[in-house]
């Protein structure tokens, strides 16, 4: 039952209300409604209040510098003698004033893996992920990518309509990452939601963390059994010696990080394909390729809006703040992109230009930023090409996002396009899995978990037939546009 509210009641929140986005001391929140309603015009009410560094409070009122400037965020990035990534300096930690329920544990919560280490750790560390990563090719990954979508657009094509979030973005980098993982394709769509909903913050992130960390544990099990061309067992392999748990940690940011930054890429860049004629009508008119396309979305929409973060290693200065030895600085990822000092005409295109923050920089730049994009880039080409005439259903007006502390996601993308009958047009066999390993003694590629059949390397007719060279998409939408 509803309590009746009083005639003299104020609508006002009392003072130090989440609602009010400002805490006791009359610092802006990072969460909340005002926060999550208008992540970019905080940024900027910010800057306006600060400049380039602000004090911010986190979760809990936890305090905290948001860098805002783009130059400030390189300094932070490529300075780890002054800012460490070990989270076990943070002032907070040390004062025990975060509960062990907080949603920003799963993010911050110090971890044996290169993303909080420095120095020669942090080589040791990183340098089994990117030698890893590395014996993985960008044409092996498309083979996925165009398997996955011609899977996924199979699912949506005879209705003539989809959902390109739920049923396209959310599922494709999730999908080619449990192969690069070596992972049974089953278990995407479990990963996927506890995925997003770790990244959030909710109050489920600590079960959802759980879930991944749990199913990462027994895929390590299997591999230690029977290991393959994959991930898991080439991080297990590796000769930096990594531990069981120095090998789980990875592999859960590796997977993290790489599903939530693509579903935004792929989401954003469809929208801005979708809403935005002259965005549309450069890459139709060749002005620009889509990977120049993905840098100009890179730069305007970031993929993660803020990277926690820096814990600076004594006191220090940055952009004019005075900053104290243990306080934590967030990466503003999403606001540096947007500095006026490097943008003072956010209307000028940026097509190709990469210096933009989208994946970071310094020793911990993104190293599986080469995955992200061949994904994004493979799967939006296929998509657009597949479904030519592709339109967006509903008023751009009517479109929505939901944003938490760290990022800011595209609720929905309602399209309607000409149907199309299950295998139109899809390439490569039905249910084959081509090698995405380099040439050599390692690249054999393995069967599915629990599958019986050979692996596909095994088996020359299971192999997926290369695409065939098609017409540029873009070169569609020409035509389209000229009728």
């Amino acid at each position: 039952m509803t309590t009746p509210v009083p005639d003299d009641a104020s609508p006002t929140p009392p003072p130090g209300c989440p609602a009010h986005g400002l805490g006791t001391e009359g610092l802006r929140r990072l969460y909340g409604p005002e926060a999550e309603a208008d992540p970019a015009g905080l940024y900027e009410k910010l800057r306006a209040e600060h400049g380039e560094v602000a004090p911010v409070l986190l979760h809990g009122d936890l305090p905290a510098w948001l860098i805002l400037g783009h130059s400030a965020n390189l300094t932070a990035m490529r300075t780890p003698s002054r800012f460490s990534r070990d989270s076990r300096r943070w002032t907070a930690f040390q004062e025990d004033r975060v509960t062990p329920d907080s949603p920003l544990m799963p993010v911050i919560a110090w971890q044996p893996l290169c993303v909080f280490a420095d120095g020669e750790e942090h080589k040791r560390l990183r340098g089994a992920v990117t030698d890893s990563l590395n014996r993985f090719d960008r044409r092996g990954i498309r083979r996925y990518v165009t398997r996955f979508t011609d899977q996924l657009i199979q699912d949506f094509g005879p209705a003539g309509r989809a959902e390109l979030v739920a049923q396209f973005a959310e599922h494709l980098p999730m999908l080619v990452m449990t192969q690069v993982v070596g992972m049974p394709e089953e278990y995407g769509p479990r990963l996927v939601e506890a995925a997003r909903d770790l990244m959030k913050g909710t109050e489920t992130a600590i079960a959802s963390n759980d879930y991944v960390v749990a199913t990462l544990r027994r895929m390590m099990e299997r591999k230690r059994v029977a290991p393959g061309a994959d991930l898991v067992s080439w991080l297990m392999q590796h000769d930096a010696g990594l531990t069981d748990d120095e090998v789980l940690e990875h592999l859960r940011v590796v997977l993290l990080a790489a599903n939530e930054t693509t579903v935004n890429l792929i989401a954003d860049t469809l929208k801005l394909v979708l809403t935005d004629r002259r965005f549309r009508a450069h890459l139709s008119g060749g002005h620009m390729t889509l990977p120049d396309a993905l840098d100009q979305v890179l730069w305007d929409s970031a993929p993660m809006s803020l990277v926690a973060g820096r814990w600076a290693t004594g006191d220090t200065e940055l952009g004019g703040r005075q900053i104290k030895a243990g306080d934590m600085l967030l990466l503003g990822l999403a606001a540096g992109n947007v500095d006026p000092a490097v943008r003072p005409d956010l209307s000028t295109p940026l097509y190709g230009n990469r210096s933009h923050l989208a994946f970071g920089g310094g020793p911990h730049e993104c190293p599986g930023q080469d995955i992200g994009r061949a994904i994004a880039e493979t799967g939006i080409d296929i998509l657009l090409t597949r479904l030519p005439d592709i339109q967006l259903a509903v008023p751009e007006e009517e479109l929505t996002w939901t944003s938490a502390w760290l990022s800011r996601h595209l609720t929905g993308l309602p399209v309607s396009f000409t149907p199309r009958a299950r295998g139109e047009g899809e390439t490569g066999a039905p249910g084959a899995v081509p090698s995405t390993a380099q040439a050599g003694p390692a690249a054999t590629v393995p069967a599915q978990a629990g599958a019986s059949q050979a692996a596909p390397s095994a088996a020359p007719a299971q192999a997926v037939t290369i695409p065939r060279q098609r017409r540029g998409w873009w070169s569609t939408l020409t035509g389209r546009f000229r009728r």
